[in-house]
C-alpha cells in the first residue's frame, strides 16, 4: 500500500514539475530555471538533513552514491528543461518517463536476471520513442505564395528535442537506481540533498556570481511550483521504494500521461497520430515492465 500511495503522489508531483517547468524554461531559459529550482529545493531540503541525518556516519560507498545520484539528477533536470523548452510537454514527458526502464535495464547490468518479456517491453519502448518524436513537417511558403512542407526544419528540431529527452531519462534513470539504494541505507533527507546541492554548487553560484542568473516575475510562481514539487516528487518514491521499488516506479512513470492530459487542456497542444501511437506505446510498455519485474 505504501508502494501505491508513493508512486501515485510521485507521478502526480511530477507531472506538476513538468508542466510548470515548461512555462519557466520558455521564460527565462533552462539555466536560470535548474539554478532556481535547485536553491529553492536546497532551502526545504536542507532543514531536513540538519534534523534527521547529521548522526549518519556516511562510509565511501555512500558518498560516491550521492554524488552520482545528485549529478545525474542534476544533469538530466537541465537536459529536460531544455528539451521542455523548444519541445511539446506531451512528446518530451513519455521520452523522460523512460527513465525506469532505464533503471530497469542499469539493474540488469547490476545483475539482475532479463526476462524475454523484459527484453521485449525494452524493444517496444524503443520503438514508442522514435514515433513519439516524429513531428510532421511545418509549413513554408515559397515565393510564388503558395504553402509547401518544410521538413528539414521541423525534422531537425524534433529529432534535437528527442535526444535533449533521452538524455535526461539516462540521467534520470542512473539517478532512480542509485535513488532506490541509498533509501534502504540513510534516512529519508539523504535521497533529497544529493541534486540540491550538486546543482547550487554546479550551476547556481556560477550563474549569481557571473550575474547571468535570470529571474521575471511571470517566471516566479512556476520556479516555485517546480522547486517544491521536485523535492516532494523525490521524497515520496524513496518512500515508496522502500516498499516496493518496482511497483512505485510503475505509477510513477505515469506522471507523463498526466502531463500529456494536462498540456492538452491547458496549453493546447496537439500531436499528430503518430505521435500519439507512440505516447501510447511509451505509456503502456513503461507501465508493463515495471509490473513485470513487480510481479
Amino acid at each position: 500500500m505504501i508502494a501505491i500511495v508513493g508512486g501515485l503522489a510521485t507521478a502526480v508531483l511530477w507531472a506538476m514539475t513538468l508542466l510548470a517547468s515548461a512555462r519557466a524554461a520558455r521564460l527565462i531559459g533552462a539555466w536560470s530555471t535548474l539554478a532556481w529550482v535547485m536553491l529553492i529545493g536546497l532551502a526545504v531540503a536542507l532543514p531536513f538533513v540538519l534534523l534527521t541525518g547529521l548522526s549518519v556516519s556516511l562510509t565511501g560507498s555512500d558518498m560516491l552514491k550521492l554524488a552520482v545520484a545528485g549529478f545525474a539528477n542534476t544533469g538530466g533536470l537541465l537536459l529536460g528543461y531544455a528539451a521542455i523548452r523548444r519541445g511539446k510537454v506531451a512528446v518530451v514527458g513519455p521520452i523522460v518517463s523512460t527513465e525506469g526502464a532505464i533503471g530497469a535495464v542499469l539493474a540488469i547490468i547490476a545483475g539482475d536476471p532479463l526476462t524475454a518479456a523484459a527484453g521485449a517491453l525494452l524493444a517496444i519502448i524503443a520503438i514508442g520513442v522514435v514515433l513519439a518524436s516524429v513531428e510532421q513537417p511545418s509549413a513554408r511558403v515559397t515565393s510564388a505564395g503558395d504553402t509547401r512542407p518544410n521538413p528539414d526544419e521541423t525534422g531537425r528540431s524534433a529529432a534535437v528535442t528527442a535526444c535533449l529527452a533521452l538524455g535526461a531519462a539516462l540521467l534520470f534513470g542512473i539517478n532512480l537506481f542509485v535513488t532506490s539504494r541509498i533509501a534502504d541505507t540513510l534516512p529519508l533527507a539523504w535521497s533529497i540533498l544529493p541534486a540540491r546541492l550538486a546543482g547550487v554548487v554546479a550551476v547556481s553560484v556560477p550563474l549569481i556570481v557571473t550575474r547571468r542568473l535570470q529571474l521575471t516575475r511571470p517566471a516566479a510562481p512556476f520556479l516555485v511550483i517546480v522547486g517544491l514539487a521536485e523535492v516532494a516528487g523525490i521524497a515520496t518514491y524513496a518512500i515508496g521504494s522502500r516498499d516496493s521499488a518496482p511497483v512505485a516506479s510503475v505509477l510513477a512513470s505515469q506522471f507523463a500521461g498526466i502531463a500529456a492530459v494536462a498540456a492538452f487542456v491547458l496549453f493546447g497542444e496537439r500531436l499528430s497520430r503518430v505521435q500519439v501511437a507512440g505516447v501510447v506505446v511509451i505509456a503502456v510498455g513503461v507501465a508493463a515492465l515495471a509490473a513485470v519485474r513487480a510481479f
